[in-house]
């Protein structure tokens, strides 16, 4: 199978979408499959993509802008035909949208144009983030476009059962869940390490948080566990927010971004993992989290509650209310036999939720897309008559 992947974010800016377009193209790759990947390009192509991995995908990268709020995010814009053009050269048998906004709709058209299947994966809560960065007028604007979107997709794939009942709100039908895998390998238990914990913070409980720092993460929550006796907060990652953080959080310990196997390390050698965001679509850390071994307090609200187990493998926690998030992780930092039995069960509940897995179930939903799309376009000319 020929697959074209647009993906609205791209090297060299590493977060959850470029992350799983990376594992999509491994799989792909292995199962021998040809990818093309068309992104927003932030500077010359050969310093953004200079040794990634990338399967021997083709690439296409597109000029783009910043986004004025948040510059790490680039923004293509595309005409449909230009889309187009790049698409019948490669000659794609499915079209996969990586958290389509802009890129995606242009997408859309170019797909249609060539009669080509879509499957649309949603994994970024845009009208969450436009109320985050002080757009909340823009919140119906959003909503009706990504309405329209993901109606002109094919297929649409949600990574939990908040999405998919925020997508249903929105009057989108043939959705279709899709999680996301996580590599066992690299967030292991055995990774812990001893002399990490002593160069970080020596002979203290440590509770870890991993992800963008940014307003959409709620970062700024964890200031409610500054003072728990006996622990350091250890913040891994980067972002607009960190230097306000920094002023707010003076005893957290700031790693910055991390990767491969020195944040396999980092993740193992946390004693509790915290995720505060009540935005998330998924919350892969959360899962790289479980993984390692480490207990996880997170929202209860959105992606997490379809991973967190409370009172198994962690605690969710009521959304907003921060002595509730004070209280849960007090309690795993002050018991450490129950640290130790909820480890256990977060190593367990990843076990089947390998990359390999999730890939040959996104292949299935390429088969269905290509089965559908002759459906919708005869139904399109029927109607047209």
């Amino acid at each position: 199978m020929r697959v074209a992947v647009l993906a609205e974010s791209f090297l060299p800016h590493m977060n959850g979408v470029t992350g799983s377009v990376l594992q999509i193209l491994r799989h792909l790759a292995n199962e021998g499959h040809e990818t093309l990947v068309i992104a927003p390009k932030a500077g010359d192509v050969e310093t953004d993509l200079r040794g990634a991995d990338l399967s021997g995908a083709r690439t296409t990268m597109l000029r783009s802008v910043p986004l004025p709020s948040y510059p790490q995010v680039r923004v293509v814009f595309a005409r449909a035909a230009k889309l187009a053009a790049h698409l019948r050269e490669f000659r794609p048998d499915a079209i996969h949208l990586a958290s389509p906004f802009v890129l995606g709709w242009q997408g859309t058209a170019a797909a249609d144009a060539l009669k080509v299947p879509v499957v649309a994966v949603y994994q970024t809560d845009v009208v969450a983030y436009a109320q985050k960065y002080g757009l909340p007028a823009a919140t119906s604007i959003v909503q009706s476009h990504l309405a329209r979107l993901h109606r002109r997709s094919t297929l649409t794939l949600v990574p939990s059962s908040a999405s998919m009942s925020q997508l249903e709100g929105l009057g989108i039908d043939r959705l279709r869940r899709w999680g996301r895998g996580v590599d066992a390998i690299r967030f292991a238990p055995e990774h812990r390490s001893a002399a990490w914990r002593q160069r970080v913070a020596p002979g203290e409980t440590i509770i870890g948080y991993v992800g963008r720092l940014a307003p959409e993460k709620q970062v700024e929550d964890l200031a409610a566990l500054h003072d728990l006796p006996g622990s350091r907060l250890v913040i891994v990652g980067d972002g607009p927010s960190r230097p306000a953080l920094e002023r707010s959080l003076p005893r957290a310990v700031f790693l910055g971004h991390l990767s491969g196997d020195a944040l396999g390390e980092a993740m193992a050698s946390f004693d509790v993992f915290v995720h505060p965001g009540e935005s998330e679509t998924f919350g892969q850390t959360i899962q790289e989290a479980l993984a390692a071994g480490v207990p996880v307090v997170a929202t209860g609200t959105g992606g997490p509650v379809d991973l967190v187990r409370s009172s198994v493998d962690g605690w969710l926690y009521r959304p907003g209310d921060l002595i509730d998030l004070r209280a849960r992780v007090s309690d795993l930092v002050g018991d450490e036999s129950k640290r130790r039995a909820f480890a256990a069960a977060a190593r367990e509940s990843v076990r089947d939720r390998t990359w390999d897995a999730l890939g040959r179930q996104l292949v299935g939903h390429y088969d269905e897309a290509r089965m559908l799309r002759p459906i919708d376009d005869a139904l399109f000319a029927r109607a047209a008559t």
